[in-house]
């Protein structure tokens, strides 16, 4: 696990030794070297609005980041959420996303498969976990702006890829250049 933060604003530095008991009960039955660091503010600085949240990120052998997050509700938006509730689902999120594998987490699919449509007029390529109900609408709206379409191929689970079966995008970049940039 790489450095993983923990912050409170405004309500019990508690809340931050809570959260890290939670998550850690989750994630140590599968490795035990985990950095969670905690961040409090207090204060002028610390803004107006009470609340705390998990940012946990893990890294794979091959270098891959992948990451999960939560936050309490807004005071007065939804239910309140315990502090050892969002740890131990904020650690339960990250081993999905682990489980699921692929090149980028499930948050982050539509941020790569746009860079992959903005990019150079050449063939580029991405393994993805299970593409998020968020991924295959941005990839409508993607054909629509762009008029660029995906080759998609399923690779499924197997001795080579653990967890969840995997896709394949593969492109051909738009070409977009910022014209704006001064030429030298």
């Amino acid at each position: 696990m790489k450095g993983d933060v923990r912050y409170s604003v405004r309500v019990s530095p508690q809340m931050a030794n809570r959260i890290v008991d939670s998550a850690r009960s989750i994630l140590n039955k599968f490795i035990p070297d985990i950095y969670i660091y905690t961040d409090h503010m207090k204060g002028v600085s610390s803004g107006k609005s009470p609340g705390f949240g998990l940012s946990l990120v893990a890294e794979t052998t091959n270098g891959t980041f992948l990451s999960a997050e939560l936050a309490s509700n807004p005071q007065g938006q939804g239910a309140a959420v315990l502090p050892e509730d969002l740890g131990r689902n904020c650690a339960k999120l990250l081993l999905e996303e682990i489980y699921r594998g692929g090149c980028v987490d499930s948050t982050n699919q539509s941020l790569a498969l746009l860079l992959m449509t903005l990019g150079q007029q050449d063939v580029s390529k991405v393994l993805l976990g299970p593409l998020s109900p968020y991924t295959i609408e941005f990839l409508r709206h993607l054909k629509s702006f762009f008029q660029i379409m995906f080759k998609i191929e399923t690779k499924p689970c197997g001795e080579e890829l653990k967890g969840g079966d995997k896709v394949l995008m593969a492109c051909v970049g738009v070409g977009f250049s910022n014209l704006s940039k001064t030429l030298k």
